[in-house]
């Protein structure tokens, strides 16, 4: 047995995201006096998944009634409003308005109004003279108003968290690539890039694009593979078309909300995200291509069965993504006075999308356990939104592999 001044902490927490922050932000909370380190290969928080999305705080109603994302989206939400407001980052509850731009919609319009009134969502059901009082340019036969949506900085509140985090004891250290992970009797052994060994009670995977290799270094076989989908996003030259949040009806058969329109909290508006294969797990684009992981992703049996079930959908997806005639097209459905000179690139994002070996897209936030260590294998959208009660139950799942629950 390693005697106590052997370890280097209580929780290792792999990942400097906004998931890994807020967990140890929760462990600070919920058990002052826990040695907490969080490692993080980049040379900052927040430089992946966090920072490169569109800024919205997810009212919850897209998710299954009773799955983790409903209840962590909904108290989520108020509690990502309430931080902000506490520490004095930048944001703004703006609702959204959820929009049919044809009669087919209708039925799948209708059904997400009850999915949110399930999820104790205030919904309101709008025709099309009171769509054009709150976006005169926006289209559409019919619409769901959501005001419990918001925007903000993410990537400010994942430094608040690390900044509040490092306040209460626990050690942020960035520029530490995890290398090797030795499950032990006592608990784990993690190899960095500089090269000490972290001994630690217990650890928490919380490495977004990488979780699932992290969770394999570990020893454990998680059932998933990441498969990287980027997300490429617009700017749009004439603000002014948008006056806060507008979204497509979602097709319930993919995990992508579609082309929407965001306005944030510098008053600029992001048109996006599309979603096509990214060539690498930090593929921002076509150019970027790392062939081990390329080929780690092809080796997955459920890569090809997501590509025979839904490629009509990713044909779609990846001419938009090469054509910006057919991309201002698809966003012309919502915002018809938009013409192809108003949309300016942007920075893209990549969604960390857990698919089982059968080639199920993982709807829900995916958390699972050993003796030593509790894995994030699945938390894309709405995770930043959701990213409190996440850390708080990936603390509470920690603390009782310390036994201190």
């Amino acid at each position: 047995m390693v005697k106590a001044a052997a370890f280097d902490c209580d929780v290792l927490v792999i990942g400097g995201g906004i998931i890994g922050l807020s967990t140890a932000y929760a462990l600070t909370r919920a058990a002052p006096g826990t040695s907490v380190v969080v490692l993080e290969k980049e040379p900052g928080p927040a430089r992946h998944q966090t920072g490169r999305n569109s800024g919205v705080i997810h009212s919850g109603i897209y998710y299954r009634p009773g799955s983790l994302k409903a209840r962590f989206a909904v108290r989520g939400a108020a509690e990502t409003v309430k931080f902000c407001a506490e520490y004095g980052i930048p944001h703004e509850v703006t609702g959204k308005l959820i929009v049919a731009t044809g009669r087919e919609e209708l039925p799948r319009l209708h059904a997400l109004a009850q999915r949110g009134r399930e999820n104790g969502i205030p919904v309101s059901e709008l025709g099309p003279a009171q769509m054009a009082e709150c976006e005169p340019e926006v289209a559409g036969v019919a619409a769901l108003r959501v005001g419990t949506t918001g925007v903000c900085d993410f990537g400010a509140v994942a430094g608040q968290l690390a900044e509040v985090s490092a306040a209460s004891g626990a050690e942020i250290r960035y520029g530490e690539e995890v290398r090797s992970v030795d499950p032990r009797p006592w608990g784990v052994a993690v190899g960095t890039s500089s090269g000490p060994v972290v001994r630690a009670r217990a650890l928490v995977n919380c490495a977004g694009l990488h979780c699932d290799r992290v969770a394999e270094l570990a020893g454990e076989r998680p059932g998933v593979r990441i498969v990287p989908f980027r997300g490429e996003y617009y700017e749009l030259a004439r603000p002014e078309l948008v006056r806060g949040l507008v979204y497509p009806v979602p097709d319930p058969a993919f995990p992508f909300l579609g082309v929407h329109l965001t306005r944030g909290v510098g008053g600029g508006v992001h048109v996006g995200p599309n979603a096509v294969p990214a060539l690498a797990r930090e593929g921002y684009d076509w150019s970027t291509v790392r062939p081990g992981e390329l080929a780690a992703v092809l080796a997955w049996p459920g890569s090809w069965r997501i590509a025979r079930r839904h490629w009509r959908y990713g044909a779609g997806e990846l001419h938009r993504s090469l054509s910006k005639r057919a991309f201002t097209a698809a966003v012309r459905r919502l915002l018809p006075a938009v013409a192809e000179e108003d949309l300016r690139p942007a920075p893209a994002g990549v969604r960390a999308q857990a698919v089982l070996r059968d080639g199920t897209l993982v709807d829900d936030f995916m958390i699972k356990e050993s003796a030593r260590a509790v894995h994030v294998l699945n938390a894309p959208s709405p995770a930043a939104t959701a990213s409190l009660p996440i850390g708080r139950e990936v603390a509470r799942r920690a603390l009782a592999r310390l036994g201190r629950t």
